[in-house]
């Protein structure tokens, strides 16, 4: 699972284009949203797009289902290993 938290970490960071962060200063556990990384609605879509691109999931817009996978990386790694395409 650390794998797929670290590949998350990068995908995140080219998404959102935050250049300034390397994954080892994101804590697998850290909130996304509002505390944590301090990410917004719009920064929730491009992460979708970007998750739906490389792993193929797909999530409803606005759901509180949504809401849990997104409240950190390791709830997203979660998510992504259980309904994703992900290598072994």
């Amino acid at each position: 699972m650390q794998a797929l938290e670290r590949d998350i970490k990068l995908l995140l960071i080219e998404a959102l284009n935050l250049e300034d962060l390397t994954p080892e200063q994101i804590a697998s556990e850290d909130a996304l949203f509002v505390t944590g990384l301090g990410l917004d609605s719009i920064d929730a879509l491009e992460l979708g797009l970007a998750l739906q691109k490389k792993y193929g999931v797909s999530m409803a817009a606005d759901s509180e289902e949504t809401r849990q996978h997104f409240a950190s990386i390791s709830a997203l790694a979660r998510f992504v290993a259980a309904h994703g395409k992900v290598a072994a």
